[in-house]
């Protein structure tokens, strides 16, 4: 179980957070599962509509509206999915299908609220989304190519020759770049990325980051990754957390890393249109809500709340690197 407090004391990531025991070895168990699911508390998640979920509309913070699993509207598209086991012993499934028409409800999207839910729905959604996106995507087996069916309660897809597959995730780093320097004038390395061009709200800078490359390790990454898009050379590399990332399915470490503001900048126009060194007094006031010009008339957007980009940029604005 994984929690509002990480190891080092600082708030977890959002989406890295949660309460549920997810019982594995209850997933090859057919007579448990079946005894499971008339108890169950079970979420719907629509995967035609990007995976949104149902909350209820006026509660703070949003709730995930769960249904005993005899007051679904209609025959899902998946198979039930195991999730794990509440804390008070209820087992909790995910299916896939269209929301129902519930009064005092409203449909969400875990990037929006992810970040806004309490520990227990945050586990149950992130989990859910990231697993309903694997199915979605693994209807064929990769070996054989073959149809593929469900089973061990949604954790793997067998075909018809018995080829097996389990849920992958793919790894990204993330790095918040810094000089090292307490205080207000303290700076971190912010870019923005060619594919967030028209995006409203002023021009969104983030941390860097880039899938770990096959036989590569995360540290390995970062640095290649880097000096990939900026032309910049890191050192002191230090892991600060990770979280999953299912849109449709990255598992994001991050990581803080120094570097020295007077080295010149070099980007990669494929992958970054823009890249600056920001002030903490920068960052604090675009937090605050306050403008901060970033040139072209444009003003400075941060990360959405539910990224770890945004949590790798309150740890450095706090002091803890």
């Amino acid at each position: 179980m994984v929690r509002g407090a990480g190891t080092t004391g600082e708030t977890a990531p959002p989406l890295a957070r949660s309460t549920l025991d997810r019982a594995a070895h209850r997933r090859a168990d057919p007579v448990w599962l079946a005894e499971a699911w008339e108890q169950a508390r079970v979420l719907v998640l629509d995967s035609a509509s990007d995976g949104r979920a149902l909350i209820r509309a006026d509660t703070s913070p949003p709730e995930l509206v769960l249904l005993g699993s005899g007051e679904l509207p209609e025959v899902p598209r998946s198979v039930p999915m195991f999730l794990g086991v509440e804390p008070d012993g209820v087992p909790v499934f995910a299916v896939d299908g269209p929301l129902p028409e519930l009064p005092g409800t409203r449909a969400a999207h875990l990037r929006d609220i992810g970040h806004l839910l309490l520990d227990r729905d945050a586990g149950i959604f992130t989990t859910a989304l990231a697993l309903t996106n694997w199915h979605v995507r693994h209807g064929y087996s990769s070996a054989t190519g073959h149809p593929t069916r469900v089973d061990e309660a949604g954790w793997s897809r067998t075909d018809p020759d018995g080829d097996r597959a389990w849920p992958r995730t793919d790894p990204a780093m993330i790095v918040l770049v810094h000089d090292g320097v307490d205080g207000l004038q303290g700076r971190c390395l912010l870019g923005s990325n060619a594919a967030w061009a028209g995006i409203p709200g002023g021009r969104r800078y983030s941390c860097l980051a880039g899938y770990v490359e096959p036989g590569e390790s995360a540290e390995a990454a970062v640095l290649r990754e880097v000096g990939e898009e900026v032309g910049v050379a890191v050192e002191e590399i230090v892991y600060a957390g990770s979280q999953s990332w299912p849109f449709p399915g990255s598992l994001m470490l991050g990581f803080l890393a120094l570097a020295d503001p007077e080295h010149p900048v070099h980007l990669d126009p494929a992958e970054i249109t823009h890249a600056r060194w920001f002030t903490r007094r920068e960052i604090g006031a675009a937090l605050a809500g306050r403008p901060v010009g970033v040139g072209g008339g444009d003003r400075l957007a941060l990360p959405p709340p539910s990224s770890i980009a945004l949590f790798l940029i309150h740890r450095w604005l706090d002091g803890h690197c």
